[in-house]
């Protein structure tokens, strides 16, 4: 798909990149506002994650959507680009936890990509969703069908998917109001100085690799971390239960980095570690506890480990042995 001025209200470069100048007549919209305006062919579902990811700066420095800008200051960045994407349903495996004609409940395999992007349509979870429920294509994002929530590639788990619009909408606004407790089985590097811990650090872009997330007090997102150590293995790593007050970019990863124990084959945030024995990072999103959008019932639902996480444990066991601490 071509973007220009006629079409898109202003020309993206071939990357999805842009500069913007505040006109006297603008001065006191919101940032949000301002680029869906001036961007039409964009979402504004791709342009809040763009402002939240730190891909939009206005005049140099990081704002929140809700910003409300002033005339004569430069907003520049790049967004995704929109393409003509026709995502076929595919036959790919994923376990199903629960289901009504509302919303669905399913444990994402490790390794599978959630959504569709960067020229990419095929085997991916919406692909196999549209197979599942082909209704799911007319819910939410186009190019995110039906999906409230995202997991890493390789981190495994429960996941919530919405059926229905006006759904969708509802189950978002509970994610984005924290009125869903989200729940995380990890294995660290190391051991932790204690046993039972809270950490509430910002967290955003990394100054010099855009990829990256970090630590960031002047710049980060509010960000809490609770954690549990479950069991140790010899004094070399430690099974943990988290649970997330907040739902950053790469929250657990970066929090439990930063405490000197990274999550073990996280080749991004632990490459200074030795991740031979891991075929992934190996985090499993194993909780999920949240109010029925429409029945009001309150949900609790878990997910086992995948086998392959399991067997990880095993070996550990095998090698080290294990200690509880509960």
């Amino acid at each position: 798909m071509v973007l220009n001025e006629e079409a898109a209200g202003v020309a993206l470069s071939t990357a999805g990149g842009f500069q913007l100048i505040v006109d006297p007549g603008q001065a006191g919209i919101r940032l949000d506002q301002f680029l869906a305006q001036r961007i039409t062919l964009v979402s504004r579902a791709i342009i809040s994650t763009a402002i939240r990811d730190g891909h939009i700066l206005v005049d140099g420095e990081q704002r929140k959507s809700s910003y409300r800008l002033r005339a004569g200051e430069t907003v520049r960045g790049f967004v995704e680009k929109p393409e003509l994407v026709h995502i076929e349903p595919e036959k790919i495996d994923f376990s199903i936890l629960f289901e009504d004609e509302f919303l669905l409940l399913l444990s994402k395999p490790p390794g599978l990509v959630v959504h569709p992007g960067n020229g990419n349509s095929r085997g991916t979870l919406v692909n196999a969703l549209l197979h599942h429920c082909r209704s799911i294509a007319d819910v939410g994002d186009k190019l995110r069908p039906g999906i409230v929530h995202r997991l890493d590639k390789d981190t495994s788990g429960i996941m919530l998917v919405a059926k229905q619009d006006v759904i969708h909408r509802t189950l978002v606004d509970c994610f984005k109001n924290r009125r869903v407790t989200k729940e995380y089985i990890a294995l660290l590097h190391g051991v932790l100085r204690e046993k039972r811990g809270r950490l509430v650090a910002s967290i955003g872009r990394h100054p010099i690799n855009r990829q990256k997330m970090a630590i960031s007090l002047v710049a980060g997102k509010h960000a809490v971390t609770n954690w549990e150590v479950l069991r140790e293995f010899g004094g070399r790593y430690s099974l943990v239960k988290l649970v997330i007050e907040t739902g950053r970019t790469h929250q657990i990863r970066v929090h439990m980095a930063s405490l000197g124990c990274p999550v073990a084959g996280d080749v991004v945030y632990g490459s200074h570690r030795d991740n031979s024995l891991f075929p992934r990072q190996m985090l499993h999103a194993s909780r999920l506890m949240f109010h029925h959008p429409v029945t009001g019932e309150l949900f609790d639902q878990s997910a086992d480990l995948w086998p392959d996480f399991q067997e990880i444990l095993e070996d550990l066991e095998h090698r080290y042995g294990g200690e509880g601490t509960r």
